[in-house]
């Protein structure tokens, strides 16, 4: 019924011209929890000498979705990046804040189909009032995004452990979803998030995505510290929902696609989020993502549940 409700507010805001609807492709998820767009001024902070990054808009976006049939995309702001050691600036808040509302304008034009989520670096003495900021905004979904491994955040340093804390508890008190990215060793990472963050955001989904290349091993790793709590029904796990992302990638051998499946099951379907990083890995489209994680040995009926899982900051 909700993809249905869905796919009708798409044909119907189409026809008056206001938003174009996703195509009906058998099969294809509900929503991609994990799409990005940056402005001008981020794409050419984030460029290099070797590497030049082009804005991705929201008019970048639709397409993409449109081609695998998905009606609804969650668009992430890269406003993080501005809190980088390596790029410390002038003026950081304010480019942090003016990254966080062209984010939410691009979602603003497809309300029906896009729905933005602010992002900061939760170690900065701003995300607290940056996090209060979007929380009272309607522009933004009810939802932040935060990669603390971006900012260099330091496992052993209970300063820094302390400033997670507080943002974790902070959108606790709001309501907002928690997108929490880890690093491709994220072992370390997910223990802390279980026996440190979790308990200060009881009331919230929190959504688990990875970050870094390719490599699974490491991912998988991370993972299975996440899979192993599930598996023991640890309550701190119950808000606990996995973004696939990072494993929605051509390529993956068949043992890692193995030991993948195995621990999705244990974290269990119903908290598996599909999501492409199409925006920022271009050479995976969401079609071709979505394809890829259909290879893996699920059954019809896991990718279905899969397929139908939707964040509370998408409905």
């Amino acid at each position: 019924m909700r993809r249905l409700s869905v796919l009708l507010c798409g044909i119907l805001a189409a026809s008056h011209g206001l938003v174009s609807a996703a195509p009906a492709v058998p099969g294809a998820p509900m929503a991609d929890h994990q799409q990005y767009v940056y402005s001008p001024a981020a794409a050419a902070f984030m460029s290099s000498s070797t590497i030049t990054l082009r804005p991705v808009s929201a008019q970048d976006v639709i397409p993409q979705l449109d081609a695998a049939g998905i009606a609804r995309a969650a668009v992430l702001s890269v406003a993080y990046v501005y809190g980088q050691p390596v790029r410390s600036q002038d003026e950081e808040y304010e480019r942090v804040r003016a990254e966080n509302d062209w984010a939410a304008r691009q979602a603003g034009e497809y309300p029906e189909r896009l729905v933005a989520l602010c992002s900061v670096d939760p170690l900065k003495d701003y995300a607290l009032a940056e996090l209060a900021r979007c929380a009272a905004s309607p522009e933004f979904g009810r939802g932040i995004r935060l990669q603390p491994a971006a900012g260099g955040v330091m496992l052993d340093d209970p300063e820094q452990v302390e400033r997670l804390r507080r943002v974790f508890r902070s959108a606790n008190a709001r309501r907002m979803a928690i997108v929490l990215q880890l690093r491709e060793t994220g072992t370390r990472e997910a223990r802390l998030l279980i026996d440190q963050l979790l308990p200060h955001a009881p009331d919230v989904p929190v959504q688990v995505a990875y970050a870094g290349e390719r490599e699974a091993a490491p991912q998988l790793a991370g993972l299975a510290v996440l899979a192993d709590a599930a598996a023991r029904q640890d309550p701190r796990m119950r808000q606990v929902w996995v973004d696939v992302t990072a494993f929605a990638r051509p390529g993956l051998s068949a043992a890692d696609a193995r030991r993948l499946v195995r621990r999705l099951r244990q974290v269990g379907m119903e908290r598996v989020l599909y999501g492409s990083d199409a925006a920022v890995g271009v050479d995976v489209r969401p079609r071709e993502a979505w394809a890829a994680f259909r290879s893996l040995p699920l059954t019809d009926a896991e990718a279905a549940r899969v397929a139908n899982n939707v964040m509370s900051y998408l409905r």
